[in-house]
């Protein structure tokens, strides 16, 4: 059990779920937003959300992965209800940790249009138009992203965040999902073959 390499910083909306379904496709095992039931053999992280238990072991460890040995991938680290505000994606502090602890980690980071983000953030569920305003969520303070241009930029961003904090680091991938050519830019970063790649929850109510 080598532990997780791959990490994307990938906000909710960017197509996170294509993510995480073409790297199982892959053969790798994602954690992803949640724990679910039967993913994991440590029964006090079964139904946590990820972020939670990153941010437990970085302040009781200093290695934020280190009850997440079983996955060979992080995916969507945020979660954001009404008892909590988790966005590691955006904490250098936690994102450094790791690299210290797992210096071979590759860093993925999922773009998309921050306007068409905005606007499926708006559309799913109540994310944009409860869930994230009422919360204090890294460079979008309680009160603000009723609408989707405050959204928007909130959104472009972190995007600015990641290139600038990784700017010249060879294991750091930025990719549009919607590029034509994103299936084999990911495969070659990550040295492994994608089987299967396209758009998750088409058809269905707008997803993370």
């Amino acid at each position: 059990m080598t532990g997780p390499r791959i990490i994307n910083l990938g906000l909710p909306k960017t197509g996170t779920t294509t993510l995480t379904d073409a790297l199982r496709h892959a053969g790798l095992k994602v954690a992803d937003w949640r724990i679910r039931k039967g993913q994991s053999t440590l029964p006090e992280i079964t139904g946590e959300h990820v972020g939670r238990i990153v941010y437990a072991d970085y302040f009781a460890s200093g290695d934020p992965l280190a009850r997440l040995q079983e996955f060979d991938v992080i995916n969507e680290m945020s979660a954001v209800r009404h008892d909590r505000s988790l966005w590691p994606q955006t904490d250098w502090g936690l994102l450094s940790a790791i690299q210290q602890h797992h210096p071979d980690i590759k860093f993925l980071l999922s773009h998309r249009d921050s306007a068409k983000t905005a606007n499926s953030m708006m559309r799913w569920n109540n994310l944009g138009r409860r869930r994230l305003p009422q919360a204090d969520v890294p460079g979008l303070p309680r009160g603000f992203g009723r609408s989707e241009a405050e959204l928007a930029k909130w959104v472009e961003g972190h995007f600015i965040f990641c290139r600038r904090v990784f700017a010249g680091c060879a294991n750091f991938l930025e990719f549009d999902i919607e590029d034509p050519g994103a299936r084999d830019t990911i495969a070659a970063y990550l040295d492994i073959d994608l089987p299967w790649w396209g758009q998750s929850n088409t058809g269905k109510a707008e997803a993370k």
